[in-house]
């Protein structure tokens, strides 16, 4: 009898003392405030004054930025940029964002257009650009965002906008020129400058030498033309959204940081910017194949992501290029037939967006826009619900991160 209530006391003496949020010191509440999931950052200045005084505080952005990593969040791009949508892939659900100055539309003209389009993410940073005013990049999640001027003096023709973010810093790369003549400039964020323009050349991955730019003509520098299974004329010119006009993927799994586009014919392009070379890949399918081609990246590794009509259906893949060993392409994924048989005959256009090992695909056309994501590690293939009817074209993938700085 008195064994069972000795140790009845020594639970009770051992009992762990229960806190409240209230009680925590200020450094201790960031840390646990830091590690709620992103979304709960628009809601920590309405909970009370004290949370309210940690969301703007120095000290709780760099408590964020001890996160390792976070779910990543998908900027959907539709018809209206003026309105910010995102896939939230840790809640399964859309979100929409305070819609930065930047992006609104004159107050005297309400369905004017806005200049700006996104064009490339990294971290927790998207880049727009305009024709006519230079590029801006914004924080989505805190709507905070910096102008950056084009270049000075550069008349080539834009092939590429990349993008490759740091802890404190950021990079911008245009690849410019007309193939097979390229030249790259990058933007350096802790210079707050544009470098000096440097030209790639050509290299010549059957003997690892460099081909003289000048000299080499290949056909795929041109448009072709061919006539398709409904006995059209189509060019092999890629036709691109703006959004994805100079849509590129930066990598940097090799050591050195090279970036991937595709070319105007269809061509995969890597651009080795330490080394200031660059590579055509062979083509993925034949030329007279009707399909939609995109890059991702994820961990370090680059995919093309091709949908085409193949023995009566749709066919949705996933490659990858083995430029070490057989200088091939090879498949790593593939959507299920059933999930990917409704394309077939119809002109569908599919924009991804890669981030950690998964890949967000848009499938659109004038008929429909579907949306699934592809979990490379088990194949998995899932559609996303669109409960709200939202027509979107493409998407960019970041991390909702709040420190990070423009």
């Amino acid at each position: 009898m008195d064994s069972s209530r000795n140790l009845k006391r020594k639970s009770q003496e051992y009992e762990a003392p229960i806190f409240g949020l209230d009680e925590l010191n200020q450094d201790l509440l960031e840390r646990v405030l830091s590690r709620l999931p992103a979304a709960s950052f628009f809601r920590l200045s309405s909970v009370c004054k004290r949370w309210k005084s940690v969301a703007d505080s120095a000290t709780f952005r760099l408590a964020c930025s001890d996160v390792p990593s976070r779910e990543p969040w998908f900027y959907m791009v539709g018809p209206h940029f003026s309105r910010p949508v995102v896939y939230d892939s840790s809640e399964e659900n859309w979100k929409v964002l305070r819609c930065p100055s930047f992006l609104r539309p004159e107050p005297e003209n309400e369905d004017s257009c806005c200049n700006f389009v996104p064009v490339a993410a990294s971290g927790g940073l998207l880049c727009f650009h305009s024709e006519s005013d230079g590029f801006v990049v914004s924080n989505p999640v805190t709507g905070f965002y910096r102008r950056i001027p084009s270049p000075e003096s550069e008349e080539s023709p834009l092939q590429a906008i990349a993008m490759a973010s740091a802890t404190n810093s950021y990079k911008l790369v245009l690849v410019s020129g007309e193939f097979p003549k390229l030249s790259f400039r990058v933007y350096d964020s802790g210079e707050s400058k544009w470098g000096e323009k440097a030209f790639l050349r050509r290299k010549d991955p059957s003997d690892g030498s460099s081909g003289n730019s000048n000299s080499i003509e290949d056909l795929d520098d041109y448009p072709l033309y061919f006539l398709s299974k409904c006995g059209n004329l189509v060019a092999s010119e890629l036709q691109r959204s703006p959004c994805k006009q100079y849509s590129s993927v930066i990598s940097s799994n090799s050591g050195d940081e090279t970036v991937y586009f595709l070319s105007p014919s269809g061509t995969v392009v890597a651009c080795n910017l330490a080394g200031k070379w660059f590579v055509e890949y062979p083509r993925l399918l034949p030329l007279d194949h009707e399909y939609s081609i995109d890059l991702v990246e994820c961990r370090g590794e680059v995919y093309a992501v091709a949908l085409s009509d193949y023995l009566e259906s749709a066919s949705l893949r996933v490659w990858r290029f083995d430029d070490e060993k057989t200088w091939e392409w090879e498949q790593v994924s593939a959507m299920p037939p059933a999930l990917s048989h409704e394309f077939y005959g119809k002109t569908v256009d599919i924009n991804c967006a890669g981030a950690g090992n998964r890949i967000f695909v848009c499938a659109s056309c004038s008929e429909f826009c579907r949306y699934f994501v592809c979990n490379l590690e088990g194949n998995e293939w899932v559609e996303l619900p669109n409960g709200n009817g939202n027509e979107f074209s493409c998407a960019f993938s970041f991390e909702p991160r709040i420190e990070a700085s423009t």
